[in-house]
């Protein structure tokens, strides 16, 4: 029987490079997967690159979900006393979750302890899965057989052209859409800012904070999938995506 254990990765990074922009891990690209994941009976950890307590961005308390996390004590012990990576086993996780925010972006793709973590947890069959700027942490991972773990997959991200539209494509180290398709993934994208999830074989990617929701549900459903004996696509689940108005927007 899988681990019914998921790790959550959050960026420690709060500010963008030299610009003086404020970053920190997008509140709701944590909060709505965790929503989704508790409901289904998961327990969650979380870890950062540099463990401890992680900066937030996108702290929307009018969004209820956001809201009703942090007013929670165990969520909130948890966002500041994230474990470091050298204190995770791999071994104890089903998934491992990549929440974004642009703090990703600078603190991921080099960090070859999270690599491992993630290699580990995906050769042993486990999930992986992430959002919006989260990719940034699947970037850089290569498989035994050399390969990028993105290789060959249908995934998404945020997108070029939303990077453009929000104005950070000079203040990122690189764009996200245009270098998981060098490292050999099929992009996919909605139309910006809508939400849109991609299930390929045991990697979920969801395009923004729209699809964060929807990537916990799909998230959700794959482990179920794996508890209950049944083979999983090496690749597309059938053409498996959202784009539902209910998700939409930032």
């Amino acid at each position: 029987m899988p681990s019914r254990k998921v790790l959550f990765v959050l960026t420690s990074t709060n500010t963008l490079g030299t610009s003086g922009h404020k970053t920190g891990a997008y509140l709701s690209e944590i909060t709505h997967p965790y929503e989704e994941l508790t409901k289904a009976g998961y327990s969650i950890d979380m870890v950062s690159p540099q463990g401890g307590k992680v900066p937030l961005d996108g702290v929307k308390m009018d969004d209820p979900i956001n809201a009703t996390w942090m007013n929670d004590e165990e969520f909130l012990e948890k966002i500041e006393k994230t474990l470091k990576p050298a204190q995770v086993k791999a071994q104890d996780y089903s998934a491992i979750f990549f929440a974004g925010g642009h703090g990703t972006m600078f603190d991921f793709p080099e960090n070859r302890d999270l690599q491992k973590i993630t290699k580990d947890i995906y050769e042993a069959n486990g999930i992986v899965a992430a959002v919006c700027h989260g990719p940034a942490g699947l970037v850089n991972i290569k498989l035994k057989d050399g390969d990028y773990l993105v290789s060959g997959h249908e995934v998404s991200s945020f997108t070029d052209e939303e990077e453009e539209t929000v104005g950070m494509e000079r203040i990122v180290p690189f764009l996200l859409e245009t270098k998981l398709k060098e490292r050999g993934a099929h992009h996919t994208s909605a139309p910006k800012f809508t939400c849109h999830v991609v299930k390929s074989g045991r990697l979920i990617t969801g395009q923004n904070p729209a699809s964060a929701q929807a990537l916990g549900q799909a998230l959700v459903e794959v482990l179920q999938f794996q508890e209950e004996g049944r083979s999983l696509p090496e690749q597309n689940w059938c053409d498996w995506k959202s784009s539902s108005q209910e998700h939409r927007g930032l």
